[in-house]
Order: structure tokens, then sequence, then C-alpha cells
């Protein structure tokens, strides 16, 4: 079944995909889209249960995510290969699509992201909280881990918190659920090895959701991964946009 998206579509050039995190949307990608557009097409989308696309009742896997990504690649892009770019959940749909649909991309970076979670805890807490309160209990300590505290007491950085708890609250609970669901049970481990697209791995040195061990599992699994570092909390795209846009420039260049 087709689920309607909400897409943005930037500028001219090779096309690149932006894949966003868990409780987020595609504003997320703001600034690092403006400095991408200038020489891309730029393709950033909602998530499922997301910001203006479709809610979808029910159990969510990430495969799934990866199939509406793929849906999305083929609509978008006319079978042209796209450079696939996904942080934090945005990160496991592109560990996931890379396995089933290599023929749509022509690399993907996996940024501030896991293959697996082997605690289950956290993630149960989260989901009875948000069954029993709503998003609105759990967004002020999840914004609280995605930035760092230096950057955020910056004016930019405090408008960015704020606007991203707003996206956070206004999140459908139930889609939320199944979303945490979803990334809870993730497993690439074995089958990121079996993966053949480009990939560039970017983890946060201050990343406290998805530390850097996580980011390093990933790359040692993928093969020929490359695997950098950038000086920023969980959305390094969004407190670092123009280190994290030079990242990637410098990775589709080696191509």
């Amino acid at each position: 079944m087709t689920i309607q998206l909400n897409v943005v579509r930037e500028g001219h050039g090779p096309i690149v995909v932006l894949s966003h995190a868990l409780g987020c949307d595609l504003h997320m990608w703001d600034a690092l889209a403006a400095q991408l557009a200038r020489a891309h097409t730029v393709l950033r989308y909602d998530h499922r249960n997301h910001g203006a696309s479709e809610r979808v009742a029910g159990a969510l896997h990430m495969v799934t995510l990866a199939d509406d990504a793929a849906e999305l690649i083929e609509r978008e892009a006319a079978a042209e290969p796209v450079h696939f770019v996904g942080l934090s959940m945005g990160g496991m749909t592109a560990q996931a699509l890379a396995l089933r649909r290599p023929e749509l991309l022509r690399s993907v970076v996996i940024a501030n992201s896991s293959s697996h979670y082997p605690d289950q805890a956290p993630w149960r807490a989260r989901v009875q909280t948000v069954a029993s309160q709503g998003v609105a209990a759990i967004a002020q300590g999840a914004v609280s881990r995605w930035l760092t505290p230096a950057w955020v007491s910056t004016f930019e950085g405090e408008a960015a918190a704020e606007a991203l708890q707003q996206t956070l609250e206004a999140t459908d609970a139930d889609g939320y659920i199944a979303s945490c669901n979803a990334v809870a049970a993730i497993d690439f481990r074995e089958s990121n090895r079996r993966i053949t697209v480009p990939t560039l791995v970017i983890g946060g040195v201050q990343d406290e959701a998805t530390p850097m061990e996580m980011s390093q599992a990933i790359a040692d699994a993928i093969p020929g991964a490359r695997l950098v570092t950038i000086d920023a909390a969980h959305l390094s795209a969004v407190e670092q946009p123009a280190e994290f846009g030079e990242l990637l420039i410098d990775f589709w260049r080696g191509l």
C-alpha cells in the first residue's frame, strides 16, 4: 500500500534524499538542505506517522520505512540512483534500504545511528510513558540529548531546541510508539556485512543517544565503509550543518 509522504524538493543536480530522526520532521534538515541545494536536487520527506505525512495504524518495522523510501525514490527520482542521507532513525532506514534496494542508491550516509540495541529497557520505559502521559512527557528530555548544552545556550541553538520540541510534542502518540518499537527491534549486525553500496558513517563525539561505539560497529560491519566524526550531539546536522555538509561533499567527491 502506497503511503502519502510529505516531500519537499529543492535545487538542481545530482539527487540527495534526506531521512530524518525519530520524532522530528523534514525541517530538521532546513539548514543543510539550503546548503546542498546550491549544487544538488534535494528531496527531504516526513516519515510515516511524522510531520505532514500519513498516519498509519498498527505495528511498524524498519523495513517498512525502507520500502517507503524506495517508493519515494522510484517516484521522485525517475529511476536515477540517489545519495541517501539518514540520521538516527533515518540512518536505520538507510541500513535496511541499502540491503533491500541497492540499485536505487549511489551512496548511503548513516549518521548518529545504531545497528542494534542490546538493552530494550529504555525503549520499553519510553513507550510506557508516552502511552500513559503523551509525547510531551518525554519531549524535553529527548531534546536535551539531541543538542549540546553549549549550543543550546546560543540564540540559534535555543531557537532550534524550541522548534524541535514543538515538533516532537506534535507527533502522533500512537505513531511515535510504533516508531519507537521499530527502532528498538533493529538488528543489522549481520545484514550490514552484505551491503555493497558506498557508505559513509558519521558519529557525533558528544552523542549520548547513539554513542561513537555504535557508529564504529556500523562502519566495521559494512565492507569499505568510512567512519568520520563530528563535534556535536545526536542531531549533528542541526547543530553543525556546514561541517556536516562538508563531510558529505568530500565523501561524494571521492566516489
